[in-house]
Protein backbone atom coordinates (compact mmCIF):
# COMPACT_ATOMS: atom_id res chain seq x y z
CA UNK A 1 0.00 0.00 0.00
CA UNK A 2 1.58 2.82 -1.21
CA UNK A 3 0.96 6.30 1.14
CA UNK A 4 -1.08 7.82 -0.46
CA UNK A 5 -4.12 5.11 -0.06
CA UNK A 6 -3.18 5.33 3.80
CA UNK A 7 -3.93 9.11 4.01
CA UNK A 8 -6.98 8.46 2.57
CA UNK A 9 -7.74 5.62 5.16
CA UNK A 10 -6.45 7.68 7.36
CA UNK A 11 -8.49 10.35 6.49
CA UNK A 12 -12.02 8.39 6.39
CA UNK A 13 -11.26 7.25 9.74
CA UNK A 14 -11.02 10.51 11.75
CA UNK A 15 -13.74 11.78 9.48
CA UNK A 16 -15.73 8.60 10.65
CA UNK A 17 -14.51 9.44 14.44
CA UNK A 18 -14.58 13.32 14.90
CA UNK A 19 -17.94 14.21 12.60
CA UNK A 20 -20.16 12.28 14.80
CA UNK A 21 -18.35 14.09 17.83
CA UNK A 22 -18.27 17.01 16.49
CA UNK A 23 -22.37 16.86 15.82
CA UNK A 24 -22.84 15.75 19.25
CA UNK A 25 -20.54 18.36 20.75
CA UNK A 26 -22.82 21.20 18.58
CA UNK A 27 -26.00 19.50 19.71
CA UNK A 28 -25.00 20.12 23.13
CA UNK A 29 -24.14 23.61 22.80
CA UNK A 30 -27.12 24.58 20.51
CA UNK A 31 -29.03 23.16 23.65
CA UNK A 32 -27.35 24.74 25.90
CA UNK A 33 -27.76 27.82 23.85
CA UNK A 34 -31.68 27.13 23.80
CA UNK A 35 -31.70 27.07 27.55
CA UNK A 36 -29.88 29.74 27.78
CA UNK A 37 -32.20 31.65 25.20
CA UNK A 38 -34.90 30.01 27.37
CA UNK A 39 -34.21 31.72 30.26
CA UNK A 40 -32.91 35.16 29.42
CA UNK A 41 -36.90 34.70 27.38
CA UNK A 42 -38.48 33.90 30.81
CA UNK A 43 -36.40 36.67 32.17
CA UNK A 44 -37.73 39.00 29.62
CA UNK A 45 -41.29 38.11 29.78
CA UNK A 46 -40.94 38.88 33.68
CA UNK A 47 -39.56 41.86 33.31
CA UNK A 48 -42.15 42.88 30.53
CA UNK A 49 -45.02 41.54 33.09
CA UNK A 50 -43.32 44.08 35.59
CA UNK A 51 -43.22 47.04 33.56
CA UNK A 52 -46.66 45.96 32.32
CA UNK A 53 -48.24 45.75 35.87
CA UNK A 54 -46.53 48.98 36.57
CA UNK A 55 -47.69 50.98 33.44
CA UNK A 56 -51.17 49.87 34.02
CA UNK A 57 -51.08 51.12 37.75
CA UNK A 58 -49.67 54.15 36.54
CA UNK A 59 -52.32 54.51 33.86
CA UNK A 60 -55.38 53.76 36.60
CA UNK A 61 -53.76 56.16 38.79
CA UNK A 62 -54.12 58.91 35.83
CA UNK A 63 -57.14 57.94 35.19
CA UNK A 64 -58.66 58.19 38.74
CA UNK A 65 -56.68 61.80 39.00
CA UNK A 66 -58.00 62.61 35.78
CA UNK A 67 -61.90 61.45 36.50
CA UNK A 68 -61.76 62.95 39.88
CA UNK A 69 -60.57 66.07 38.09
CA UNK A 70 -63.42 65.70 35.76
CA UNK A 71 -66.38 64.98 38.56
CA UNK A 72 -64.47 68.51 40.58
CA UNK A 73 -65.31 70.25 37.09
CA UNK A 74 -68.80 68.92 36.51
CA UNK A 75 -69.05 69.69 40.37
CA UNK A 76 -68.13 73.36 39.96
CA UNK A 77 -70.15 73.68 36.12
CA UNK A 78 -73.37 71.93 38.32
CA UNK A 79 -73.27 74.28 41.08
CA UNK A 80 -72.80 77.18 38.75
CA UNK A 81 -76.21 76.35 36.91
CA UNK A 82 -77.67 75.87 40.05
CA UNK A 83 -77.01 79.28 40.72
CA UNK A 84 -78.15 80.34 37.44
CA UNK A 85 -81.10 78.66 37.56
CA UNK A 86 -81.78 80.11 40.94
CA UNK A 87 -81.39 83.58 40.00
CA UNK A 88 -83.73 82.83 36.97
CA UNK A 89 -86.72 81.87 39.12
CA UNK A 90 -86.00 84.72 41.69
CA UNK A 91 -86.34 86.91 38.46
CA UNK A 92 -89.33 84.63 37.13
CA UNK A 93 -90.70 84.99 40.59
CA UNK A 94 -90.52 89.19 40.64
CA UNK A 95 -92.34 89.39 37.02
CA UNK A 96 -94.88 87.17 38.44
CA UNK A 97 -95.54 89.21 41.67
CA UNK A 98 -95.22 92.28 39.17
CA UNK A 99 -97.77 90.83 36.17
CA UNK A 100 -99.74 90.05 39.46
CA UNK A 101 -99.78 93.80 40.44
CA UNK A 102 -100.54 95.06 37.16
CA UNK A 103 -103.22 93.00 36.69
CA UNK A 104 -104.55 94.03 39.97
CA UNK A 105 -104.16 97.82 39.07
CA UNK A 106 -106.21 96.62 35.29
CA UNK A 107 -108.98 95.24 37.22
CA UNK A 108 -109.18 99.10 39.16
CA UNK A 109 -109.03 100.96 35.94
CA UNK A 110 -111.67 98.83 34.48
CA UNK A 111 -113.67 99.27 37.36
CA UNK A 112 -112.85 103.22 37.69
CA UNK A 113 -113.90 103.44 33.66
CA UNK A 114 -117.01 101.21 34.31
CA UNK A 115 -117.87 104.03 36.29
CA UNK A 116 -116.47 106.89 34.06
CA UNK A 117 -118.86 105.40 31.29
CA UNK A 118 -122.30 104.83 33.50
CA UNK A 119 -121.25 108.91 34.35
CA UNK A 120 -120.62 109.78 31.09
CA UNK A 121 -124.32 108.47 29.71
CA UNK A 122 -125.93 109.78 32.58
CA UNK A 123 -124.37 113.11 32.02
CA UNK A 124 -125.41 112.61 27.95
CA UNK A 125 -128.47 112.22 28.56
CA UNK A 126 -128.33 115.24 31.10
CA UNK A 127 -126.91 117.18 27.93
CA UNK A 128 -129.76 115.78 25.93
CA UNK A 129 -132.83 116.53 28.01
CA UNK A 130 -130.60 120.63 28.20
CA UNK A 131 -130.22 120.81 24.09
CA UNK A 132 -133.82 119.92 23.73
CA UNK A 133 -135.23 122.19 26.44
CA UNK A 134 -133.00 124.79 24.29
CA UNK A 135 -134.21 124.06 20.85
CA UNK A 136 -137.53 124.55 22.26
CA UNK A 137 -136.66 127.78 23.94
CA UNK A 138 -135.14 129.20 20.53
CA UNK A 139 -137.73 127.88 18.63
CA UNK A 140 -140.39 129.49 21.30
CA UNK A 141 -138.08 132.79 21.24
CA UNK A 142 -137.19 133.11 17.42
CA UNK A 143 -140.42 131.66 16.60
CA UNK A 144 -138.54 129.36 13.86
CA UNK A 145 -138.86 125.78 13.36
CA UNK A 146 -136.24 123.66 13.12
CA UNK A 147 -137.12 123.41 9.65
CA UNK A 148 -137.42 126.90 8.53
CA UNK A 149 -134.16 127.71 10.95
CA UNK A 150 -132.65 125.01 8.95
CA UNK A 151 -133.41 126.66 5.53
CA UNK A 152 -132.24 130.03 6.55
CA UNK A 153 -128.83 128.14 7.62
CA UNK A 154 -128.71 126.47 3.89
CA UNK A 155 -129.00 129.98 2.41
CA UNK A 156 -126.93 131.34 4.19
CA UNK A 157 -124.34 128.75 3.60
CA UNK A 158 -125.31 128.66 0.22
CA UNK A 159 -124.13 132.63 -0.06
CA UNK A 160 -120.88 131.21 1.44
CA UNK A 161 -120.35 128.56 -1.09
CA UNK A 162 -121.03 131.61 -3.49
CA UNK A 163 -118.30 133.54 -2.35
CA UNK A 164 -116.11 130.52 -2.29
CA UNK A 165 -116.97 129.19 -5.77
CA UNK A 166 -115.99 132.74 -6.49
CA UNK A 167 -112.58 132.54 -5.20
CA UNK A 168 -112.33 129.28 -7.01
CA UNK A 169 -113.47 130.40 -10.15
CA UNK A 170 -110.57 133.60 -10.05
CA UNK A 171 -108.05 131.12 -9.02
CA UNK A 172 -108.50 128.97 -11.92
CA UNK A 173 -108.76 131.54 -14.47
CA UNK A 174 -105.22 132.72 -12.46
CA UNK A 175 -103.55 129.64 -12.87
CA UNK A 176 -105.15 128.76 -16.77
CA UNK A 177 -103.80 132.51 -17.56
CA UNK A 178 -100.76 131.65 -16.18
CA UNK A 179 -99.87 128.27 -18.14
CA UNK A 180 -101.93 127.70 -21.03
CA UNK A 181 -102.34 131.82 -21.94
CA UNK A 182 -98.84 132.21 -20.85
CA UNK A 183 -97.74 129.54 -24.08
CA UNK A 184 -100.11 130.51 -26.34
CA UNK A 185 -98.14 134.60 -25.85
CA UNK A 186 -95.11 133.14 -26.66
CA UNK A 187 -95.90 131.17 -29.54
CA UNK A 188 -98.35 133.94 -30.95
CA UNK A 189 -95.60 136.92 -30.07
CA UNK A 190 -92.32 134.62 -31.48
CA UNK A 191 -95.02 134.05 -34.82
CA UNK A 192 -95.37 137.87 -34.85
CA UNK A 193 -91.72 138.76 -34.03
CA UNK A 194 -90.35 136.50 -37.21
CA UNK A 195 -93.76 137.84 -39.46
CA UNK A 196 -93.39 141.88 -39.57
CA UNK A 197 -94.87 142.80 -43.15
CA UNK A 198 -95.66 146.15 -43.84
CA UNK A 199 -99.42 147.02 -45.02
CA UNK A 200 -99.92 149.92 -46.91
CA UNK A 201 -103.35 151.76 -47.16
CA UNK A 202 -104.97 151.40 -50.54
CA UNK A 203 -106.95 153.70 -51.93
CA UNK A 204 -109.71 154.48 -54.72
CA UNK A 205 -107.58 157.12 -56.17
CA UNK A 206 -103.85 156.98 -57.71
CA UNK A 207 -102.29 159.80 -58.94
CA UNK A 208 -100.23 160.24 -62.72
CA UNK A 209 -97.22 162.88 -62.19
CA UNK A 210 -97.10 165.59 -65.07
CA UNK A 211 -94.16 167.07 -66.39
CA UNK A 212 -95.86 170.06 -67.15
CA UNK A 213 -99.77 171.73 -66.74
CA UNK A 214 -99.43 172.20 -70.44
CA UNK A 215 -100.08 168.30 -70.67
CA UNK A 216 -103.12 168.35 -69.36
CA UNK A 217 -105.07 169.91 -72.69
CA UNK A 218 -103.51 167.02 -74.41
CA UNK A 219 -104.68 164.73 -72.61
CA UNK A 220 -108.39 166.09 -72.74
CA UNK A 221 -107.97 166.62 -76.01
CA UNK A 222 -110.11 168.36 -78.76
CA UNK A 223 -113.61 168.32 -77.16
CA UNK A 224 -112.64 166.05 -74.84
CA UNK A 225 -112.05 163.20 -77.38
CA UNK A 226 -108.55 162.01 -75.65
CA UNK A 227 -110.01 162.06 -72.21
CA UNK A 228 -113.29 159.97 -73.11
CA UNK A 229 -111.57 157.70 -74.77
CA UNK A 230 -109.20 157.12 -71.72
CA UNK A 231 -112.16 156.93 -69.79
CA UNK A 232 -114.18 154.37 -71.85
CA UNK A 233 -111.50 152.12 -72.40
CA UNK A 234 -110.57 152.03 -68.79
CA UNK A 235 -113.50 152.61 -67.24
CA UNK A 236 -111.74 155.03 -64.85
CA UNK A 237 -113.06 158.78 -64.53
CA UNK A 238 -110.16 161.05 -64.77
CA UNK A 239 -109.95 164.04 -62.39
CA UNK A 240 -107.95 167.27 -64.26
CA UNK A 241 -108.11 169.91 -61.93
CA UNK A 242 -106.32 172.88 -60.72
CA UNK A 243 -103.65 170.34 -58.69
CA UNK A 244 -100.46 171.39 -60.15
CA UNK A 245 -98.95 168.98 -62.89
CA UNK A 246 -100.97 165.58 -61.24
CA UNK A 247 -103.86 164.10 -62.75
CA UNK A 248 -105.77 162.07 -60.81
CA UNK A 249 -107.32 158.08 -61.34
CA UNK A 250 -110.84 157.54 -59.89
CA UNK A 251 -112.36 153.99 -59.59
CA UNK A 252 -113.16 150.87 -57.36
CA UNK A 253 -111.94 148.64 -59.64
CA UNK A 254 -108.32 148.40 -58.42
CA UNK A 255 -106.73 146.35 -61.98
CA UNK A 256 -108.86 149.18 -63.83
CA UNK A 257 -107.06 151.88 -61.97
CA UNK A 258 -103.51 150.43 -62.75
CA UNK A 259 -104.29 149.87 -66.41
CA UNK A 260 -105.17 153.20 -66.65
CA UNK A 261 -102.26 154.88 -64.78
CA UNK A 262 -99.83 152.79 -66.70
CA UNK A 263 -101.72 153.83 -70.07
CA UNK A 264 -101.46 157.51 -68.96
CA UNK A 265 -97.84 157.09 -68.09
CA UNK A 266 -97.16 155.09 -71.64
CA UNK A 267 -98.88 157.88 -73.16
CA UNK A 268 -97.12 160.74 -71.72
CA UNK A 269 -93.64 159.46 -72.24
CA UNK A 270 -94.67 158.72 -75.56
CA UNK A 271 -95.83 161.69 -76.13
CA UNK A 272 -97.90 161.39 -78.89
CA UNK A 273 -101.51 161.47 -77.04
CA UNK A 274 -104.89 160.50 -79.95
CA UNK A 275 -107.45 158.33 -79.69
CA UNK A 276 -105.65 155.13 -82.00
CA UNK A 277 -102.63 155.48 -79.38
CA UNK A 278 -104.79 155.46 -76.51
CA UNK A 279 -106.46 152.58 -77.39
CA UNK A 280 -102.72 151.15 -78.33
CA UNK A 281 -101.30 152.09 -75.00
CA UNK A 282 -104.13 150.79 -73.12
CA UNK A 283 -103.60 147.00 -74.50
CA UNK A 284 -100.25 147.08 -74.15
CA UNK A 285 -100.90 148.43 -70.32
CA UNK A 286 -103.00 145.33 -70.15
CA UNK A 287 -100.25 142.85 -71.31
CA UNK A 288 -97.98 144.58 -68.41
CA UNK A 289 -100.55 144.34 -65.88
CA UNK A 290 -101.20 140.50 -66.73
CA UNK A 291 -97.00 140.02 -66.45
CA UNK A 292 -96.86 142.05 -63.18
CA UNK A 293 -100.15 140.00 -61.83
CA UNK A 294 -97.90 136.47 -62.54
CA UNK A 295 -94.77 138.06 -61.29
CA UNK A 296 -96.63 138.62 -57.92
CA UNK A 297 -98.31 135.25 -57.46
CA UNK A 298 -95.07 133.93 -58.33
CA UNK A 299 -93.00 136.02 -55.45
CA UNK A 300 -95.81 134.95 -52.88
CA UNK A 301 -95.43 131.80 -53.76
CA UNK A 302 -91.82 131.79 -53.44
CA UNK A 303 -92.17 133.82 -50.30
CA UNK A 304 -94.18 131.64 -48.33
CA UNK A 305 -92.76 128.37 -49.83
CA UNK A 306 -95.52 126.65 -51.24
CA UNK A 307 -94.68 124.14 -53.97
CA UNK A 308 -96.87 122.65 -56.85
CA UNK A 309 -99.45 125.55 -57.22
CA UNK A 310 -101.46 125.23 -60.60
CA UNK A 311 -100.90 128.47 -62.50
CA UNK A 312 -104.11 129.86 -62.46
CA UNK A 313 -104.01 129.40 -58.78
CA UNK A 314 -100.57 131.32 -59.17
CA UNK A 315 -102.31 134.09 -61.72
CA UNK A 316 -105.42 134.76 -58.96
CA UNK A 317 -102.84 135.20 -56.29
CA UNK A 318 -100.98 137.70 -57.98
CA UNK A 319 -104.92 139.68 -58.46
CA UNK A 320 -104.90 140.36 -54.48
CA UNK A 321 -102.08 142.72 -54.96
CA UNK A 322 -104.82 144.78 -56.37
CA UNK A 323 -107.59 143.90 -53.74
CA UNK A 324 -107.76 145.12 -50.48
CA UNK A 325 -110.05 144.97 -47.14
CA UNK A 326 -110.33 147.39 -44.57
CA UNK A 327 -107.09 149.07 -46.19
CA UNK A 328 -104.92 146.01 -45.69
CA UNK A 329 -103.08 144.79 -48.73
CA UNK A 330 -105.14 140.89 -49.36
CA UNK A 331 -101.67 139.69 -50.97
CA UNK A 332 -99.58 140.86 -48.06
CA UNK A 333 -102.10 139.66 -45.76
CA UNK A 334 -102.29 136.11 -47.28
CA UNK A 335 -98.46 135.92 -47.08
CA UNK A 336 -98.46 136.83 -43.59
CA UNK A 337 -101.42 134.74 -42.79
CA UNK A 338 -99.00 131.36 -44.40
CA UNK A 339 -96.01 132.81 -42.27
CA UNK A 340 -97.86 133.21 -38.79
CA UNK A 341 -99.61 129.35 -39.45
CA UNK A 342 -95.99 128.09 -40.78
CA UNK A 343 -94.33 129.20 -37.31
CA UNK A 344 -96.92 128.41 -35.27
CA UNK A 345 -97.76 124.72 -36.60
CA UNK A 346 -93.62 124.17 -36.58
CA UNK A 347 -94.04 125.35 -32.10
CA UNK A 348 -97.26 123.02 -31.77
CA UNK A 349 -95.41 120.06 -33.69
CA UNK A 350 -98.12 120.47 -36.93
CA UNK A 351 -97.87 119.89 -40.62
CA UNK A 352 -95.93 123.22 -41.68
CA UNK A 353 -96.61 122.36 -45.55
CA UNK A 354 -100.46 122.03 -44.85
CA UNK A 355 -100.39 125.14 -42.82
CA UNK A 356 -98.32 127.68 -45.05
CA UNK A 357 -100.06 126.75 -47.94
CA UNK A 358 -103.87 126.90 -46.65
CA UNK A 359 -102.34 130.22 -45.00
CA UNK A 360 -101.60 131.82 -48.58
CA UNK A 361 -104.71 130.26 -50.50
CA UNK A 362 -107.21 131.08 -47.46
CA UNK A 363 -108.25 134.28 -49.25
CA UNK A 364 -108.01 133.44 -52.49
CA UNK A 365 -111.74 134.07 -53.28
CA UNK A 366 -110.95 137.58 -52.93
CA UNK A 367 -109.51 137.51 -56.62
CA UNK A 368 -113.32 136.62 -57.79
CA UNK A 369 -115.41 138.20 -55.39
CA UNK A 370 -116.37 140.75 -57.78
CA UNK A 371 -117.05 139.16 -60.95
CA UNK A 372 -118.92 136.42 -59.14
CA UNK A 373 -121.80 135.70 -56.23
CA UNK A 374 -121.58 134.69 -53.04
CA UNK A 375 -118.79 135.06 -50.24
CA UNK A 376 -115.35 134.94 -50.88
CA UNK A 377 -115.04 131.61 -48.68
CA UNK A 378 -117.58 129.99 -50.87
CA UNK A 379 -115.90 131.15 -53.81
CA UNK A 380 -111.99 130.04 -53.00
CA UNK A 381 -113.68 126.62 -51.94
CA UNK A 382 -114.99 125.94 -55.42
CA UNK A 383 -111.93 127.44 -57.22
CA UNK A 384 -109.76 125.25 -54.85
CA UNK A 385 -112.35 122.07 -55.80
CA UNK A 386 -111.57 123.14 -59.32
CA UNK A 387 -107.82 122.38 -58.98
CA UNK A 388 -107.69 119.45 -57.29
CA UNK A 389 -106.53 120.49 -53.68
CA UNK A 390 -106.90 117.90 -50.85
CA UNK A 391 -109.72 117.87 -48.33
CA UNK A 392 -107.50 119.53 -45.66
CA UNK A 393 -106.74 122.22 -47.58
CA UNK A 394 -110.67 123.01 -47.97
CA UNK A 395 -111.73 122.33 -44.86
CA UNK A 396 -109.09 125.31 -43.27
CA UNK A 397 -110.06 127.82 -46.04
CA UNK A 398 -113.93 127.20 -45.19
CA UNK A 399 -113.02 127.16 -41.54
CA UNK A 400 -111.39 130.22 -41.04
CA UNK A 401 -114.21 132.53 -40.78
CA UNK A 402 -116.23 130.09 -38.55
CA UNK A 403 -118.49 128.60 -41.65
CA UNK A 404 -117.87 125.23 -40.45
CA UNK A 405 -116.34 123.56 -37.89
CA UNK A 406 -112.75 123.16 -38.35
CA UNK A 407 -111.39 119.37 -38.80
CA UNK A 408 -107.77 119.70 -38.21
CA UNK A 409 -105.22 121.61 -36.09
CA UNK A 410 -104.08 123.16 -39.07
CA UNK A 411 -107.28 124.86 -39.84
CA UNK A 412 -107.24 126.13 -36.05
CA UNK A 413 -103.78 127.65 -36.96
CA UNK A 414 -105.12 129.18 -40.08
CA UNK A 415 -108.14 130.77 -37.94
CA UNK A 416 -105.76 132.14 -34.99
CA UNK A 417 -103.03 133.37 -38.21
CA UNK A 418 -106.10 135.48 -39.79
CA UNK A 419 -107.34 137.34 -36.36
CA UNK A 420 -103.66 138.10 -35.74
CA UNK A 421 -102.80 139.65 -38.83
CA UNK A 422 -105.99 141.20 -39.09
CA UNK A 423 -106.21 142.66 -35.39
CA UNK A 424 -102.60 143.41 -35.30
CA UNK A 425 -102.04 147.80 -34.58
CA UNK A 426 -102.15 149.07 -38.03
CA UNK A 427 -103.32 146.29 -40.20
CA UNK A 428 -106.59 147.55 -41.06
CA UNK A 429 -109.33 150.60 -40.48
CA UNK A 430 -112.56 150.61 -39.74
CA UNK A 431 -115.05 152.59 -41.32
CA UNK A 432 -116.55 155.28 -38.68
CA UNK A 433 -120.09 153.61 -38.83
CA UNK A 434 -118.76 149.90 -38.07
CA UNK A 435 -116.40 151.56 -35.24
CA UNK A 436 -119.61 153.19 -33.47
CA UNK A 437 -121.74 150.30 -34.06
CA UNK A 438 -119.57 147.96 -32.20
CA UNK A 439 -119.18 150.38 -29.38
CA UNK A 440 -122.78 150.66 -28.99
CA UNK A 441 -123.09 147.15 -29.22
CA UNK A 442 -120.71 146.77 -25.97
CA UNK A 443 -122.54 148.98 -24.11
CA UNK A 444 -125.94 147.53 -25.01
CA UNK A 445 -124.47 144.30 -23.92
CA UNK A 446 -123.25 145.53 -20.76
CA UNK A 447 -126.21 147.46 -19.62
CA UNK A 448 -128.18 144.11 -19.91
CA UNK A 449 -127.04 143.14 -16.54
CA UNK A 450 -128.46 143.29 -13.65
CA UNK A 451 -127.13 145.87 -10.97
CA UNK A 452 -125.41 147.47 -14.16
CA UNK A 453 -124.90 151.26 -13.35
CA UNK A 454 -122.93 152.84 -15.91
CA UNK A 455 -121.32 151.30 -19.09
CA UNK A 456 -118.45 152.73 -20.99
CA UNK A 457 -116.59 151.48 -24.25
CA UNK A 458 -113.00 152.74 -24.32
CA UNK A 459 -110.14 152.26 -25.85
CA UNK A 460 -111.00 152.30 -29.36
CA UNK A 461 -113.70 149.43 -28.11
CA UNK A 462 -111.04 147.36 -26.83
CA UNK A 463 -112.29 147.62 -23.26
CA UNK A 464 -115.72 147.57 -21.69
CA UNK A 465 -115.76 149.21 -18.03
CA UNK A 466 -118.96 148.49 -16.36
CA UNK A 467 -119.84 150.36 -13.01
CA UNK A 468 -122.36 148.02 -10.66
CA UNK A 469 -124.19 149.08 -7.85
CA UNK A 470 -122.99 148.04 -4.37
CA UNK A 471 -126.08 147.59 -3.05
CA UNK A 472 -127.08 144.92 -5.88
CA UNK A 473 -123.85 143.30 -6.43
CA UNK A 474 -121.47 141.50 -3.48
CA UNK A 475 -117.54 141.77 -4.30
CA UNK A 476 -117.96 137.93 -5.37
CA UNK A 477 -120.75 138.54 -7.83
CA UNK A 478 -118.44 140.68 -10.08
CA UNK A 479 -116.13 138.26 -10.66
CA UNK A 480 -119.11 135.69 -12.06
CA UNK A 481 -120.12 138.97 -13.73
CA UNK A 482 -117.05 140.02 -15.80
CA UNK A 483 -117.20 136.33 -16.83
CA UNK A 484 -120.96 136.41 -18.04
CA UNK A 485 -120.18 139.41 -20.23
CA UNK A 486 -117.73 138.76 -21.35
CA UNK A 487 -119.30 135.28 -22.72
CA UNK A 488 -122.23 137.38 -24.24
CA UNK A 489 -119.83 139.51 -25.65
CA UNK A 490 -117.95 135.89 -27.46
CA UNK A 491 -121.25 135.11 -28.44
CA UNK A 492 -123.00 137.93 -29.67
CA UNK A 493 -120.32 139.98 -31.34
CA UNK A 494 -117.77 140.27 -34.24
CA UNK A 495 -114.62 141.90 -32.93
CA UNK A 496 -110.57 141.37 -34.18
CA UNK A 497 -108.32 140.34 -31.25
CA UNK A 498 -109.68 140.60 -28.04
CA UNK A 499 -112.14 142.71 -25.51
CA UNK A 500 -111.59 143.27 -21.69
CA UNK A 501 -114.55 143.16 -19.35
CA UNK A 502 -113.45 145.79 -16.84
CA UNK A 503 -116.26 145.46 -13.59
CA UNK A 504 -115.75 148.21 -10.56
CA UNK A 505 -117.69 147.96 -7.41
CA UNK A 506 -117.24 150.82 -5.25
CA UNK A 507 -118.73 152.03 -1.84
CA UNK A 508 -119.29 155.39 -1.00
CA UNK A 509 -120.66 156.86 2.81
CA UNK A 510 -122.12 160.38 3.17
CA UNK A 511 -122.59 162.43 5.49
CA UNK A 512 -123.18 166.32 6.19
CA UNK A 513 -122.15 168.36 8.75
CA UNK A 514 -125.00 170.91 10.09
Amino acid sequence: MNEATIAIITFLISAAIFIPLGILIRKKSAESKIKSAENEANRILSNAKKEAENAKKEEILKAKEEALQTKNELDREIKERRGEVQQQEKRLFQREEALERRSENFEKREKELERNIQEVDKKKKSLDEIYNKQISELQRIAGLSREEAKKILLQQLDKTLNDEKAALIKSVETNAKETANKKAREIVSYAIQKCAADHTSETTVSVVALPNDDMKGRIIGREGRNIKMLETLTGIDLIIDDTPEAVILSGFDPLRREVARIALEKLIEDGRIHPAKIEEMVEKAKEELEETIKEEGERAVLEAGVHGLHPDLVRLLGKLKYRTSYGQNVLNHSIEVSNLARIMADELGLDTKIARRAGLLHDIGKALDHDMEGTHVQIGVDVLKKYKESDVILNAVEAHHGDVEPKTLEAVLIQAADAISASRPGARRETLEAYIKRLEKLEEIADSFEGVEKSFAIQAGREIRLIVKPEKVSDSQIITMARDVAQKVENEMEYPGQIKVNVIRETRAIDYAK
